[in-house]
Parts: structure tokens; C-alpha cells; sequence
């Protein structure tokens, strides 16, 4: 918790796919590499966040160093076919009661990081935080993903709010987006086609969406496009990852969190956290009102209705 230039208290998540959970162990006394140091102490640790989603997390040991440069609780999730567990860190002071959330990790091929927390402010009101990694390079791996984030959803509009983001591996819906599509024609790196198109009748590729579309027609919110279209944040929506590889289409904004409809009426802002020279992807920043937070999970506002651009028809129709 924390009151800054918002004028108010505010709680903090941030998403951050940390490249390798920041490298190898450095030097003779295998001391935490630099880029990990970095991230928690220059990008993580100054800004206080409340919830912290990591993505290509390693093991117990450095979650527990990161938690305690923190001073937060640290949950990893397991490993699955993928090199990286995923993990999720929480701050104790605004959800004292947190504990894992038990699921079948079998639909995915790096499991999410899922916690049952209580919000300080409404302890009667169940909050489910996920952090998710969703497979590089299978479009009907995702798409499996996609549909156990929308089983968490509908869990949760019986119980009380969800907050959950990571590396989707894929793109958003074009509507409203600032970062132009791919052309994959001109993409070179051939396996990354196969791992982010589907194929069209006539040869063609479209980007995969599916994970985007999904998730907003179920109900839930991308934080990043609600700030950008109805608090006219632009910069909200700026690309996240791809900024080293023309060879994969460039610059994409596939790091995003989402929201359930009541708490994504609680976003003051969404920053894009420059990572330059710490991992290959930005971190995504949402700051919620903690008031608004509390009225979320009071349900003293109706949700806000599904994003518009779920309602549009694909590329491919």
C-alpha cells in the first residue's frame, strides 16, 4: 500500500517475464547474476508492488532471495515441459491470507503460479492472482490454456475477483492497438510462423489472437487497453517483447494482465517498465485505486461490459 502521485492509496501489480530467471549464477561464490539483481532492486524493489507476476522462474532458492529483497511471500509453481516455472509473489500487509490454489498443471506446458488470496480491506472476498506462461510454440496449446483461465473466471464471479497476467505467446486483438500487425510474409524465422499463425485456406497466415479474444469475451479485461481507451493512456499499450528479433515481426505487446469487470474499473494507470539490458521483456505495471479495489470486491458497481473488440469478427472471417 502506498499513497503517491495519484492522490490516493494505491495497490500495485507488475508482470515481468525475467529472461532466465536473470542467467547463471555469477563468479566463484555463485553470487545472483546482475540482471536479476537489477530487476528486483532498480525496477521490482522501488516500486513497492502488492503483487508481483514473474514468468521463467528457476527455483526455490532465488524466489525466497526475491522474496526477501522484497518483503514479500513467494509461491513457485511446478515445473512442467517447459524450462521455467512460473511464480507470483504477494505483499502480506494487503493480502494477509494467501495460499496456493490446487489445479491440474496437466493442460500446461509451463503451469501457471495460482494463489487464493483475501484483500486486507474486504477479507470476506476471495481474490484469485494467477501468473501465467502460455506455450512458445503450440497455437492449440495456448488456445487449451486460454479455456482454464476462463474456468478460473467463472469460479471466481461466484466468489469474488480475479487478477492474473504473464507472456501470452500471442497477440491482442488489432482493434484499438497501437503496434501494427505482422506482416508474415516478410518473417524469416520459419518455426515462429508455425508457432504464432494459424494457416488460412488460401496459404495465408493469421496471428494468433485466440487467448485475447477469449479471455475478453469471457468477461475479463486487458488492464493496458482499458487505460489507454478510457483513460487515454497511449502509452499503456506500447510493445513489450520482440524489440531484438525483426526476424519474428518485431516489437509485440504480448505481456498483458487481466482483470475481472469490476476491478478493472479500479485502474489508475498501466506503465510499460523499461527492461533494456535486464531481459528481453519490459515489465507491465498496473496501479489500482485501493478503494475502488475494495468496492470491486464489495460488488457495489456492476462489471463493466466485455471489450468491444471481442465482438469483431477475425482476420479470417
Amino acid at each position: 500500500m502506498r499513497t503517491s502521485t495519484y492522490g490516493e492509496e494505491v495497490v500495485t501489480i507488475i508482470d515481468l517475464n525475467l529472461k532466465e530467471d536473470g542467467g547463471e549464477y555469477a563468479g566463484p561464490e555463485g553470487d545472483l547474476p546482475k540482471p536479476w539483481i537489477d530487476a528486483h532492486h532498480k525496477i521490482l524493489k522501488p516500486r513497492r508492488p502488492d503483487v508481483v507476476l514473474r514468468q521463467e522462474a528457476s527455483d526455490q532458492l532465488r524466489l525466497s532471495a526475491a522474496a526477501r529483497v522484497l518483503g514479500m511471500k513467494g509461491f513457485l509453481s511446478p515445473n512442467g515441459v517447459g524450462r521455467h516455472p512460473t511464480a507470483l509473489l504477494v505483499r502480506p500487509q494487503t493480502f494477509p491470507i494467501h495460499k496456493r490454489m490446487p489445479y491440474d498443471p496437466l493442460f500446461w506446458r509451463n503451469p501457471p503460479a495460482l494463489v487464493s488470496a483475501r484483500f486486507a480491506d474486504v477479507p470476506e472476498a476471495e481474490l484469485l492472482l494467477a501468473s501465467w506462461h502460455c506455450a512458445f510454440n503450440s497455437p492449440r496449446g495456448r488456445e487449451r490454456e486460454a479455456d482454464e483461465i476462463t474456468a478460473w473466471a467463472d469460479r471466481m464471479e461466484r466468489r469474488g475477483g480475479l487478477i492474473g497476467g504473464g507472456d501470452a505467446n500471442e497477440y491482442p486483438l488489432e482493434d484499438g492497438e497501437s503496434v501494427p500487425p505482422i506482416d508474415w510474409s516478410t518473417v524469416t524465422d520459419h518455426r515462429h510462423v508455425t508457432h504464432r499463425t494459424n494457416l488460412r485456406p488460401d496459404g495465408s497466415r493469421d496471428s494468433c489472437t485466440y487467448l485475447d479474444r477469449t479471455l475478453l469475451t469471457s468477461g475479463l479485461h486487458d488492464a493496458a487497453r482499458y487505460a489507454a481507451r478510457e483513460l487515454g493512456q497511449a502509452k499503456a499499450i506500447q510493445a513489450t517483447a520482440g524489440h531484438s528479433r525483426p526476424d519474428q515481426g518485431g516489437p509485440r505487446r504480448i505481456d498483458r494482465v487481466y482483470l475481472d469487470g469490476r476491478i478493472v474499473r479500479a485502474v489508475l494507470a498501466v506503465n510499460v517498465l523499461d527492461t533494456t539490458g535486464i531481459s528481453d521483456h519490459h515489465g507491465v505495471e498496473v496501479v489500482l485505486s485501493r478503494r475502488a479495489l475494495a468496492e470491486a470486491l464489495r460488488r457495489d458497481h456492476e462489471p463493466v461490459p466485455p471489450d468491444r473488440a471481442a465482438a469483431l469478427p477475425s482476420p479470417a472471417a
